[in-house]
């Protein structure tokens, strides 16, 4: 049974599906779709042009399809559509396209902690998380099951790939390749993302296969565009492939790995036994 709190505003012609949830003093303005099973938390604004799918919850004083912050918006905007399942908790802003006909897209499955900002056009996968206090800005790509860290900064225009990592407090002003970790300090790629990936359910091949493609995309000393070709040569399918791809289609470019000073006399990585332990850093 839909349940709207009595202080809630809606405007005429709002589309709510079945058992669908409005708490205190929200405010749903016209043009807006919220479809079966969401429920909204007190005080939530949900804008013109947006599109809720189903099972969705939304925290406290969020905001979900804002106008773009941009110096130059038109009158004239686009919409924010969002999927099933997604998570938003409080003081999450997420922002509507800033051209009539496109959309900010937010899939399925996805998390999004605490104050978190997604820029208008952004695309965010399924089953991603972001984490208190990131700042996604315009056109930001976020693959599936990505993992963005608390208080990350991401450039327009960047993208993460599918099952990677983003440590705490990195400015990510490149592109990060799927299946990787980078540092938050360093801002630099240090590994594969192996916790991710056997939480994913990859099996041991598909790990030293991506082991592999890490090793010449990364260690190889290859030019660019040899690299490339080498990658696609060895992978032509699976996920080797995906990350040769991603890398081919950047136009950023790719974060480089972190480098170990040539002064180091202290190996600050156990060198591992892939069979044994897959939860530390590439062999």
């Amino acid at each position: 049974m839909t349940s709207i709190h009595p202080t809630a505003v809606i405007a005429p012609h709002v589309q709510l599906g079945s058992d669908v949830k409005i708490g205190p003093f929200c405010v749903i303005e016209e043009r807006v779709t919220i479809g079966p099973g969401c429920r909204l938390e007190s005080h939530v604004v949900v804008k013109s042009d947006t599109e809720l799918g189903a099972n969705n919850y939304v925290g406290e004083s969020a905001v979900l399809g804002g106008v773009p912050q941009h110096a130059r918006c038109p009158s004239e905007i686009g919409k924010l559509v969002i999927g099933d399942g997604n998570t938003f908790r409080e003081y999450v802003t997420i922002h509507r396209a800033l051209s009539s006909g496109t959309v900010t897209q937010i899939q399925n499955g996805s998390l999004f902690m605490v104050n978190a900002h997604v820029g208008h056009d952004c695309v965010i996968g399924n089953q991603a998380i972001v984490a208190n206090n990131v700042m996604l800005a315009g056109h930001v790509t976020i693959g599936d099951r990505a993992y963005i860290s608390g208080s990350v900064g991401i450039h327009q225009f960047c993208r993460v790939g599918a099952f990677a990592m983003v440590g705490g407090l990195a400015r990510i002003t490149k592109d990060v390749p799927p299946f990787v970790t980078v540092d938050g300090e360093t801002n630099r790629v240090v590994g594969l993302n192996l916790v991710g990936l056997r939480r994913a359910g990859f099996d041991l091949n598909a790990i030293r296969d991506l082991k592999t493609a890490y090793r010449i995309a990364y260690r190889s000393g290859l030019r660019w565009t040899e690299m490339l070709d080498t990658l696609a040569a060895q992978f032509p399918s699976g996920h080797g492939h995906e990350l040769a791809e991603f890398m081919r289609s950047t136009e950023r470019g790719c974060i480089p790995e972190r480098a170990v000073p040539k002064a180091a006399t202290l190996k600050l990585h156990q060198p591992i036994d892939e069979a044994v332990d897959e939860d530390r850093g590439v062999a």
